[in-house]
């Protein structure tokens, strides 16, 4: 009888082992760096969970280019809702505002994963080219990530020449509370560092992707050349501007890039919003009904109206506008992306509900070629109109106006005013405006009922969110909030 119960009881401590194996089974979602990095599969879902971070609701999902674009002039406010941006359109927040602790909060836990990822694929067993790629396509992230913190929180470059505070630069993994406590670096820092990352992104990234849709949504060597392009652009540094954009960009047409993926300026304007892996996108965040940005992120959502959208923004038609611009001729088929709905103008680049299967641009070729020209017609000697700046601001405004004529400006002052309203046209609702303004000095114009915001005022820029300040201690408030 005993050996019966000493048997029993081993074939019971069995049972019971065996069924905690599957009752408590290991995690596949929340895998050690052992395991999460194991092997090049894993490393490559690791790196497109960054991606899913810079697409995230907060991010570019369409929060972000909302934020950027409806503090200028072009649009208006339908809908009072404080959730859609109305206290960004107004100039009216404070710390504790949502869309100032949210988009903070996604920025950041958006670099840390780029971050956590960079130093679990370091010391992953893959091969040497693929980590270099990986690592390559976190930096791509995280730089553009630091790029948006930037024009939102912080003073320009040219204020100073990078010499005021910019935000917090973070540059390794933080897996545990811990040290909160970290200065903001000042905006130079944070840009020199921004630079970096693409500078080494770019000599690391693959030149192209076989999968016509990576391409598109993930970084190649173009990405980062073009995101360079931009960030000088902000910085004022129109030379390295030239620099970067002639690797992209020819002397002449046919205008599209010599190497790598083939991104060039597609013949007609709708084709580059109804086919999202074109060759004029050269990155983009993808979404599908079964990944959509939310209801209350994706561009769809605020700019259509009911059923498509929640109606909460539409065109300025007031003189300032660009929608009432008289060189932005009705013949132009920029134009054909207007539909007016219970008397408002609605923009319509994304028309599916909700956003459901619009994908939200991050950087076309039209851009680079805009960079390029406003550079080269800034760069040239005296009052000298630069040809080739001419050349490829005729090509952008001719792609979608072809019988206008050519532009004939008297000057570089004119060629210039040129360039900043076809940045305008061209690249509504992709947001560019905020940045467009600041990085120039400029004055956020009155709009509605909203009054204009000179380069002086605390509302130029945003709030440092409270919920960094309540942790770290040694960050710093921007002045008047």
């Amino acid at each position: 009888m005993k050996f019966k119960i000493i048997s029993l009881s081993l074939l019971a401590a069995a049972f019971i082992g065996c069924s905690k194996e599957k009752l408590e089974p290991i995690p596949q979602t929340a895998l050690s760096d052992a395991v999460a990095f194991s092997d090049s599969a894993r490393c490559v879902q690791q790196v497109q969970g960054v991606y899913s971070s810079l697409k995230a609701g907060q991010m570019l999902a369409g929060r972000y280019q909302v934020y950027q674009d409806v503090r200028g002039e072009e649009f208006i406010n339908r809908t009072n809702n404080a959730v859609t941006a109305w206290l960004t359109w107004q100039f009216n927040l404070t710390a504790s505002a949502n869309e100032v602790q949210n988009f903070w909060a996604a920025a950041y836990a958006c670099i840390n994963r780029a971050n956590v990822v960079m130093a679990g694929i370091e010391g992953s067993p893959i091969s040497a080219t693929l980590k270099r790629n990986l690592i390559a396509e976190a930096k791509v992230v995280r730089a553009t990530a630091y790029f948006m913190l930037l024009q939102l929180y912080a003073r320009p470059f040219t204020d100073g020449n990078g010499a005021r505070p910019g935000v917090v630069l973070r540059l390794t993994p933080e897996t545990s509370a811990g040290e909160n406590n970290r200065a903001r670096s000042t905006v130079g820092e944070v840009y020199t560092q921004i630079i970096k990352d693409l500078n080494e992104a770019e000599t690391e990234l693959p030149l192209t992707y076989t999968n016509s849709e990576h391409r598109v949504t993930r970084a190649h060597r173009n990405t980062a050349i073009a995101l360079k392009t931009r960030v000088y652009l902000n910085m004022g540094q129109y030379g390295n501007v030239i620099t970067e954009g002639n690797k992209l960009v020819p002397n002449a047409a046919p205008w599209q890039a010599a190497s790598g993926v083939a991104n060039a300026l597609n013949a007609s304007i709708a084709t580059v919003f109804s086919n999202y892996t074109n060759s004029e996108m050269i990155f983009s965040m993808p979404f599908t009904a079964l990944d959509p940005p939310g209801v209350q992120n994706g561009l769809g959502h605020y700019y259509n109206a009911a059923p498509n959208g929640g109606g909460e923004f539409s065109l300025n038609l007031d003189p300032v506008g660009i929608h009432a611009n008289a060189d932005w001729r009705a013949q132009d088929a920029r134009r054909n992306f207007f539909v007016t709905v219970g008397g408002h103008v609605r923009l319509n680049k994304w028309p599916n509900p909700a956003n459901a299967a619009d994908w939200s641009p991050v950087i076309r070729y039209a851009e680079v070629m805009l960079n390029l020209a406003e550079a080269l017609a800034r760069n040239a000697a005296g009052t000298t109109v630069d040809a080739r700046a001419l050349a490829i601001l005729n090509a952008v405004r001719k792609r979608s106006d072809a019988t206008i004529a050519d532009f004939a400006p008297a000057n570089k002052d004119a060629l210039v005013a040129l360039i900043l309203t076809e940045r305008r046209i061209e690249l509504l609702g992709e947001g560019f405006r905020t940045s467009d303004i600041t990085r120039l000095g400029g004055t956020f114009p009155a709009k509605g009922v909203v009054g204009a915001v000179a380069p002086s005022a605390n509302q130029y820029i945003w709030p440092i969110s409270l919920a960094e300040l309540l942790v770290n201690k040694s960050c710093e408030q921007n002045p008047g909030y």
